[in-house]
């Protein structure tokens, strides 16, 4: 049953095309405090005067808001995990809580402080009744919702709302809606939740933040000093520590990209608080810029807008998010960065805020420039000795080419088991895929919306990406503990014009077992785009199995070997570590040099190379097995499968060729022009040579030599190739002559 008080009750005649609204009259407030967070509010603004993009927001808010005022004061009991209505409902409020706030600075329509004060007064009677959610399950309980994650979100955005239009409010209205809303809250997320406040985690991110900027509005410095130091004020936890403990130097969030975008708003609307009400803390200039920074590295982790989806990340999440839009105005405010203009127009949304408003001016002024997306290497870990993400680009435009290389340790709870994997995107797609998260987020049908057991079974583990699988287990034997204690070495990183290399190592995956990952970008001669050589070398002494998947997403074109294919009956792949969950259509052991597989996706082919030894078992296969509720995404893959003594090396190659253009009926070069590929290992030098269909030979020569300077050779079909450094291309002339 809806919570509802009689001043509430007052609103729920309210047309949604009228702001000027029958509410009972503010007490008048002239000996209000100003709150210290709080700046006087700007004169009413005609909506004629304010720049394009803001005014889009402004009349974005007010038809939220104009349908929330008509709705009600609507606070229900809390009952429902994420997804349904009454957790839904909460959602509504705090986001009609502070635009209704900002409206109100922005126009001095008293409707909406009004209404601001009867959602607050609501939620005064509703809070001390509240204890355990519910709905709550394996997380930490809320009041407001099923886990204290979704309170402290709550009291991020309220507490913004409530400080535009606290100086209206009556004295006993002022009080009764800090003890009985913003203090409750805030000493539910310190003391109550302290083993998730004094986490260094997301959680705490959004809990600190709450808990400082209700600090900061009700002046009061012990809940600024647990929020910033930790609930002992030791600075072991709390808000400083975070950025400290939480980004690498590079400004690499340990989580990953997705949980980066997501963190960035607790970490941008609290700093720019800190900035406001404690200036002499520098915030931004904190660890060497690092929050700055680290909004600069979450754009900069994205394709298309996209974020890559490393870890426990949904794949429709993007630059289009309301973290960012928060974060690119604060920090655009800071910097006044042309480029992040360019971002807040691909967003077309801001913040109603000096600081979005700050964006839309000068974006209708033409001061925008591109943003420079480019290739990098992120370090991780605190001292940037926890591995690294490498990003490796070509091109210009939303169409451009990007590898990614996930060397990175393990981020964490949300944290996948993927050591060395890596993704590709081309044309504007992902090419070679990363399922990310099993989870259908705030759909009540799947599990309430939290992550679904598919996620432990399947997208967790290691099969699910693209990286090699040792006997058939998971990195880690899928155990976090473990695996939080391994990161990858990144042995080497080069960008040049046409050469571009990450080389990475990692110990420990499995017992006896060293991997080894060189990914080369590179333009062949012959070849008409960059293509991607692949190396994985499994050092060991003893005998293993070895399977490296490729997820990718097309239509299969053409296989360049015989298949048996299991049409009548579907066999599974295996029984755990996500074998269970595939499928597989079939199966071939093609002969040397006849390994390659090509698929068509969005006018564009790909062929997927892998040199072959006669015995390398080859598995096409999908996604679904053992999945009754329907909760995996049906997507396929190439499988390759092998058993050593010794070690292995997979050498692989991936190629994109022609067009399709199937409204003209054109087919252009849907062919490989590699006829073959072949493999040599050389005094711990890596060769892989292709013979082009013209006759041609080049070849791939790797040394692993990080020295640009040092020389190489090695010995291909009687022939000396020479080179510097790490890795070349070598053209070697026609094949066997």
């Amino acid at each position: 049953m809806n919570h509802l008080t009689s001043r509430a009750a007052l609103l729920a005649a309210v047309p949604a095309s009228a702001l000027a609204l029958a509410l009972p009259a503010a007490p008048a407030h002239a000996q209000a405090p100003v709150a210290p967070e709080h700046a006087a509010s700007a004169p009413a603004t005609p909506a004629a005067d304010l720049p394009p993009l803001y005014a889009d927001e402004f009349a974005r808010a007010r038809v939220f808001v104009a349908g929330m005022m008509e709705a009600g004061v609507v606070v229900p009991q809390p009952r429902d995990p994420g997804g349904g209505y009454t957790h839904e409902q909460h959602k509504r409020n705090y986001r009609a809580i502070l635009l209704s706030g900002q409206l109100y600075r922005i126009t001095g329509d008293q409707a909406y402080a009004d209404y601001v004060r009867a959602m607050l007064l609501a939620y005064a009677d509703l809070y001390p009744t509240l204890g355990d959610h519910p709905a709550r399950s394996n997380q930490n309980a809320g009041r407001l919702f099923w886990q204290v994650l979704n309170d402290a979100v709550w009291l991020v955005h309220a507490v913004q709302g409530y400080a535009e239009i606290r100086d209206t409010l009556s004295a006993a209205d002022r009080e009764r809606i800090d003890s009985q809303v913003f203090r409750r809250a805030a000493h539910f997320l310190s003391v109550e939740s302290q083993a998730t406040f004094d986490r260094i985690h997301n959680h705490a991110t959004w809990a600190t933040a709450g808990v400082g900027m209700t600090g900061y509005l009700l002046g009061d410095r012990d809940l600024v000093e647990r929020a910033l130091l930790g609930s002992d004020k030791s600075g072991q936890a709390g808000f400083l520590r975070q950025t400290e403990l939480l980004f690498s130097p590079d400004g690499y969030y340990a989580e990953g990209p997705y949980y980066q975008r997501y963190a960035l708003m607790p970490f941008m609307v609290f700093a720019d608080a800190i900035a406001r009400n404690d200036p002499q803390r520098r915030i931004f200039e904190h660890r060497d810029g690092i929050l700055l920074k680290a909004l600069r590295t979450t754009i900069q982790l994205t394709y298309g807008g996209y974020f890559f989806p490393f870890n426990d990340a949904l794949k429709d999440k993007s630059l289009r998010t309301e973290e960012l839009y928060h974060g690119i105005a604060i920090a655009y405010a800071q910097t006044r960065d042309p480029s992040l203009l360019s971002i807040a127009r691909m967003q077309d949304r801001t913040v109603l805020t000096p600081a979005g408003r700050m964006v839309a001016a000068d974006l209708a002024a033409g001061r925008a420039e591109p943003f420079p997306f480019r290739s990098m290497l992120l370090r991780d870990g605190p001292e940037g000795e926890q591995g690294a993400v490498a990003i490796l680009r070509e091109g210009e435009g939303p169409r451009h080419t990007a590898l990614v290389a996930k060397n990175s340790s393990q981020g964490m709870g949300h944290g996948h088991f993927d050591k060395l994997s890596w993704q590709l995107y081309d044309n504007g797609h992902e090419i070679v895929r990363d399922y990310g998260a099993a989870r259908f987020l705030n759909i009540e049908a799947k599990e309430g919306g939290r992550y679904l057991p598919e996620n432990e079974t399947w997208a967790k583990q290691t099969l699910a990406h693209n990286t090699l699988v040792v006997d058939g287990r998971s990195h880690f034997d899928g155990k976090v503990r473990a695996a939080s204690a391994v990161a990858p070495e990144q042995l080497h990183f080069s960008v040049e014009p046409g050469l571009q290399v990450s080389s990475a190592r990692v110990d420990g995956a499995y017992p006896g077992v060293g991997i080894v990952r060189t990914l080369v970008m590179t333009d062949v001669p012959g070849l008409e785009s960059p293509v991607v050589f692949d190396l994985v070398t499994a050092e060991s002494e003893g005998t293993h199995s070895y399977d490296l998947p490729l997820h990718y997403q097309g239509a299969v074109i053409e296989l360049g070997f015989p298949v048996e294919s299991h049409v009548a009956a579907r066999p599974v792949l295996g029984e755990g570590h996500g074998y269970q969950h595939v499928w597989v259509d079939a199966e071939a052991t093609p002969a040397a040099g006849d390994g390659a597989l090509t698929w068509l996706l969005d006018g564009r082919f790909y062929t997927y190379r892998f040199a072959t030894d006669g015995a390398t078992r080859a598995v096409l296969g999908q996604v679904g097995a053992n999945d009754p509720d329907f909760n995996l995404r049906r997507e396929p893959l190439v499988l390759l499968c092998r058993e050593s003594a010794g070690g292995t090396t997979f050498a692989t190659l991936l190629e994109s060729h022609g067009r399709y253009d199937g409204a003209a009926e054109q087919t252009v070069a849907s062919r490989s022009r590699v006829a073959a590929m072949r493999h040599e290992r050389q005094g711990g030098k890596d060769i892989v040579v292709l013979t082009l269909k013209d006759g041609g030979q080049v070849a791939l020569a790797v040394s692993h030599d990080p020295d640009p300077g040092a020389r190489h050779s090695a010995t291909v079909d009687g022939r000396e190739i020479a080179w510097s450094g790490f890795a070349a291309i070598v053209e070697i002339g026609r094949g066997g002559n």
